[in-house]
């Protein structure tokens, strides 16, 4: 099965790019099943209902997040609500939503995804390599195909994560820093990676975000608004194939393309 995950999906400019570009890359590549880290997709700052129907609707399967889930208070309430997204599974016993989810595909395929936040630089919240081998086990029971969005700024406990995971997944997928990263391989366990997947969002900013806005930020260092950028937009992803009886990866390709 071909599975295509599409980077941090940014604002306005970001929303419209997957939707303009994804028909014609999952009739391309025969996607078989589509993953989006949304967490920035309403304003660069969090989700909300609209925002999330929006991105579901255009052809995304489920929609990963990381340390702005909570960015917008009125969604917190409704994540646990949502069947189709999820948050970082380290987050401590109690916190809305879900860490995890299996998906079954039309031909009965079970795909499990988990999300899970990085430490280093971050939140300190649970141990994501504890966590994650904890609920890579207990999802093994339904599936073996199971992919990992590790959202993490640190790139050596990106590094480090996927070869603790190499073997035991079908694939470890950084996100967080907007930056796409040239290093997509198969471990040597049959673990596809890719260090960061990179951002769909705009192109002439700084990570998203309005370039005038971060430049007086570091010359100032005073409190401001940020708001995510207009113009030519980018869809950053990879496509990675699994074998659906083993639950490994044979190939993984990096996407970036220019919106409009």
């Amino acid at each position: 099965m071909k599975v295509l995950f599409i980077g941090d999906i940014v604002g306005k400019v970001g929303r419209n790019a997957t939707k303009a570009l994804l028909p014609a890359i999952i009739d391309r590549y025969k996607i078989n099943f589509v993953i989006a880290n949304g967490e920035n997709a309403a304003g660069g700052f969090g989700l909300t209902e609209k925002t999330v129907s929006e991105i579901l609707l255009s052809g995304v399967h489920i929609i990963t997040t990381g340390n702005h889930v909570w960015d917008k208070k009125e969604f917190i309430p409704k994540i646990s609500k949502q069947d189709r997204v999820i948050r970082p599974v380290n987050y401590p016993p109690g916190v809305p939503g879900y860490g995890s989810i299996i998906y079954t595909l039309p031909n009965e395929q079970k795909v499990a995804v988990i999300n899970i936040s990085g430490r280093v630089f971050m939140s300190n919240i649970d141990c994501p390599f504890r966590t994650g081998k904890a609920e890579v086990e207990r999802l093994k029971a339904s599936t073996n195909i199971i992919i990992i969005d590790f959202h993490a700024e640190a790139t050596s406990e990106k590094i480090a994560f996927g070869y603790f995971m190499d073997g035991k997944v079908s694939a470890v997928i950084g996100t967080h820093t907007h930056v796409q990263t040239a290093d997509e391989k198969i471990l040597p366990n049959g673990t596809a990676y890719i260090t960061d997947v990179g951002m769909t969002g705009p192109v002439n900013s700084v990570i998203g975000i309005e370039i005038k806005q971060i430049i007086d930020k570091f010359l100032t260092n005073m409190p401001m608004r940020f708001e995510t950028a207009k113009g030519e937009g980018c869809f950053s992803a990879v496509v990675f194939e699994i074998d659906e009886h083993t639950g490994k990866s044979i190939a993984i390709q990096r996407l970036q393309l220019k919106y409009p």
